[in-house]
């Protein structure tokens, strides 16, 4: 078949690698336009645009999904089907133009988590498993009918980065089983809302006042949004007026009569945060103004002055 490959991120491009390697035909790529990054602000192009010129497929950057001239090119590569991993919604103009649809490779074990951020919702929810789900496109959004989806362990001190990369091989093997099962005339799409839909757990867009820690949560679901929002967007709270990051801790379930968000340290190698329950030891962080690093090192040199906001 003739596929064209949608996308944008790292994660995409496992899926486009994998399409490659089983031999299938990719006759175009789209992904997002460049963009300005850095302290220069210069164009930077997407990971997937990266690996598409290094195999010489050809590549599409439209700023406008319903631009004429857009359709026409896209139109123009002739595609049998179309392959979505992390993009942007598409018109029906797009997804509905390939003879066999559109299917995309969703970050979730769908109909649970559909949205933007199924990745860290999952986790900052405490599942024990997620996974990754091929459906066909259609109008509402994640909300097409199911092809396969195959399941993912969380661990308990899995954060967001480690269930990305995990997904994002998961997905790779799930679409050439997908793409394969297409091209055989051997799918049997399940609609959504044939599967109960009642308790749904979404997955909307994470905002910055999303990643603000409420110390008066639970001890298990504070550590929960940390691990969620690690290593990005990345949970935070304040210290001596500054904003602190938090990457990773650890759990401590005790009593205390502490007002929850005080914190207690040795000066040296602990800094823990009383919460409702209990506390949560800081072991990776970043203060404002500087680099990511250990409790043990922001110790040797920061002076804490005892207060938090």
């Amino acid at each position: 078949m003739r596929i064209i490959f949608m996308g944008t991120p790292d994660f995409a491009v496992a899926s486009l690698k994998a399409l490659i390697e089983a031999g299938e035909e990719v006759v175009a790529v789209v992904t997002g336009p460049d963009k300005p990054a850095g302290r220069g602000q210069k164009l930077h192009e997407s990971a997937v645009k990266k690996f598409a010129v290094s195999q010489n497929i050809p590549v599409l950057q439209p700023v406008k999904l319903r631009d004429p001239e857009f359709l026409a090119e896209l139109k123009s590569f002739n595609a049998d089907l179309q392959v979505v991993v992390a993009f942007r919604m598409l018109p029906e103009l797009v997804w509905n133009m390939p003879e066999k649809g559109t299917i995309n490779v969703h970050a979730s074990l769908l109909p649970n988590y559909r949205g933007a951020a199924p990745i860290n919702h999952a986790i900052i929810n405490g599942e024990k498993k997620s996974g990754v789900t091929t459906f066909l496109l259609q109008h509402e959004i994640d909300t097409g009918n199911i092809l396969f989806s195959t399941e993912v362990e969380i661990l308990d001190n899995d954060n967001a980065g480690d269930l990305h990369d995990k997904l994002m091989l998961a997905g790779a093997e799930l679409l050439i089983r997908t793409v394969n099962a297409i091209k055989k005339n051997d799918i049997h799409p399940i609609p959504q809302d044939s599967i109960d839909t009642e308790s749904l757990k979404h997955a909307p867009k994470i905002f910055k006042e999303d990643c603000l820690i409420n110390w008066e949560n639970d001890t298990v679901n504070i550590y929960n949004l940390i691990r969620g929002l690690s290593p990005y967007p990345t949970a935070f709270t304040h210290i001596d007026g500054k904003v602190l990051k938090i990457y990773e801790s650890e759990i401590i379930i005790e009593k205390h009569d502490l007002k929850p968000g005080t914190y207690i340290s040795d000066g040296k190698n602990e800094l823990k945060f009383a919460t409702k329950d209990g506390f949560l030891k800081l072991l990776e962080i970043q203060i404002e103004g500087k680099k990511r690093m250990s409790v043990s090192d922001f110790l040797r040199g920061y002076r804490l002055e005892g207060t938090t906001n």
